[in-house]
């Protein structure tokens, strides 16, 4: 839950700072020709105790590293859930180097790391993984929210991604009491964040829109849909023609698609759970793939961006490509989806 200290330090930093407004220009730094590829991996955050990580943690990061390599990742997105149980207490605290740095070590994955805050981690001291930003070169995190615009290298087209904190947005959850997020601790703040991400929707002229959190709109899996993000999130997912929205939370794979918008759940970071409960509160027809399956070793989605579309590939740590998905840019909504 926020603390006081996080409230005062929310409602007094300007919202200027809530968004990068000029281009990340993935195209000088030489690392692809005319795509931006990156890697999205949520609940990945280890353990609290010795030896801090687990067996699908270590597993999913050999095999991130190889995907890198071979298929190219010009970053990672860090959906939250970044150190179980209970984050972390400041940014001195051993877990950013035990969990983080000595897990992940491989140089294809010495990349940024665009990362926001799951509800784990703010249970914890969220302030210190941003304050993280300063000591790690890779690790990025500006905000609780921000925005981030790249031009595709080598096209005239963008890509707008759109890192919002869910936690702040509808509360925090209990994950053993399989809780619906209990509303936000600062409703003021909830607010604010919703009316930044209207604007910042309303205003974009992206080709591909991508929002990222770490709460689902929509999956099958042990929490099921957030009903906070279906009455506030969905419908400007849906007016402003998002492209995709982007999540982990729930402990599986998952591609969801409605009204053209493809719902990626990739929360396989770290454990694997094949419970798939709420099955029936997502409308027939929707789910498009799923996996929750431990022998996978876990898994995360691997997303290439060019001129003409966007593939997101699912990947489990043993090695399998399990399921692709295609987004056409937003003036064409549709798209085709199939395991590979």
């Amino acid at each position: 839950m926020a603390s006081p200290l996080m409230l005062v330090f929310l409602t007094a930093l300007p919202g200027v700072l809530c968004y990068h407004s000029s281009f990340i220009d993935l195209e000088a730094k030489g690392s692809n020709k005319s795509s931006i590829r990156f890697l999205v991996l949520g609940d990945w955050g280890g353990l609290p105790y010795p030896p801090y990580i687990t067996p699908i943690e270590k597993a999913t990061a050999r095999m991130m590293a190889k995907t890198a390599s071979q298929m190219g990742a010009d970053f990672i997105l860090a959906l939250g859930d970044n150190f179980y149980y209970k984050g972390v207490s400041d940014v001195n605290d051993p877990r950013f180097q035990v969990t983080f740095e000595d897990v992940y070590t491989q140089d294809s994955l010495n990349i940024p790391w665009y990362v926001i805050a799951g509800n784990h981690d703010h249970a914890g001291n969220v302030l210190a993984q941003i304050e993280y930003s300063q000591k790690s070169k890779r690790w990025h995190f500006p905000y609780y929210y921000y925005e981030m615009n790249f031009r595709i290298p080598r096209t005239d087209s963008t890509l707008t991604i759109i890192m919002l904190d869910t936690v702040l947005l509808c509360g925090n959850s209990d994950d053993f009491l399989d809780q619906q997020p209990r509303g936000p601790r600062s409703s003021v703040q909830a607010n604010r964040q919703l009316l930044w991400l209207q604007e910042r929707l309303a205003k974009s002229k992206a080709d591909y829109l991508l929002v990222a959190g770490h709460y689902p709109v929509w999956s099958i899996s042990e929490h099921g849909p957030t009903d906070c993000l279906l009455k506030n999130l969905r419908p400007l997912l849906k007016k402003y023609k998002a492209t995709a929205y982007l999540c982990g939370h729930d402990h599986n794979l998952q591609y969801i698609k409605e009204s053209g918008i493809g719902y990626v759940v990739s929360g396989a970071g770290n454990f694997m759970d094949p419970d798939v409960r709420h099955r029936n509160q997502v409308p027939r027809g929707y789910l498009k793939f799923f996996n929750g399956d431990a022998g996978t070793l876990g898994g995360f989605a691997h997303v290439e961006v060019n001129k003409r579309e966007m593939t997101v590939t699912f990947i489990q740590a043993r090695g399998t490509s399990l399921y692709r998905a295609v987004l056409k840019k937003r003036d064409n909504l549709s798209g085709v989806d199939n395991y590979v």
